[in-house]
């Protein structure tokens, strides 16, 4: 018989990226262990390990998703997770990425070869990386040779800089400083 069932069978939940089923549960252990546990034994350990996690105790809980089986942070913590989640999303914008979305929201819609001929660098990685953080959205296809593709901002892009819409974005006017300039303002 397995030594620690419960212990095996919360490893097992804990280490699944998406909920688990006491099927799947069954057939790791049974390649393990060489076990023939049933579904209802399983269930059992499930339910005993459900109950655990239940406790005020604890800041996860074994939730049931999809006919399987999950842990998540219990609801009480959804705000101070939320904070974590920004904060790090913050960080993980480069300044390249962070060029090419300012020149996608001042822009859009706009394609990747006008935004490279702005920025005068390839921005093949900053697209790719805006479009995985879902900061920027593919709006449709140009109709100019090629059709390339058109980006412009998605909405998790006010949630991300805490703006109710588009306009609340700062007046080029007002970002860009004189000392920004070459040369003398009459030429």
């Amino acid at each position: 018989m397995i030594e620690q069932i419960e212990q095996q069978i919360e490893a097992l939940i804990f280490a699944s990226e998406q909920s688990i089923s006491s099927k799947e549960i069954r057939e790791v252990l049974k390649l393990t262990f060489e076990s023939e546990l049933t579904i209802e034994a399983i269930d059992q350990h499930i339910n005993t390990i459900e109950a655990k996690y239940a406790q005020p105790q604890f800041a996860i809980g074994l939730v049931r998703i999809n006919e399987g089986f999950q842990f998540l942070s219990k609801p009480t913590y959804y705000p101070v997770i939320n904070q974590l989640q920004i904060h790090r999303s913050k960080k993980k914008l480069s300044q390249a990425a962070l060029e090419t979305l300012a020149i996608v929201a001042y822009q859009e819609p706009i394609t990747k070869l006008e935004v490279e001929q702005i920025r005068g660098v390839n921005c093949d990685y900053s697209i790719r990386m805006l479009l995985e953080k879902e900061l920027i959205t593919i709006l449709g296809k140009a109709d100019s040779l090629g059709r390339p593709l058109l980006y412009g901002v998605s909405p998790l892009f006010q949630d991300y800089f805490g703006i109710n819409s588009k306009a609340d974005l700062p007046k080029l006017k007002d970002v860009i400083s004189e000392e920004n300039f070459i040369g003398s303002a009459e030429e």
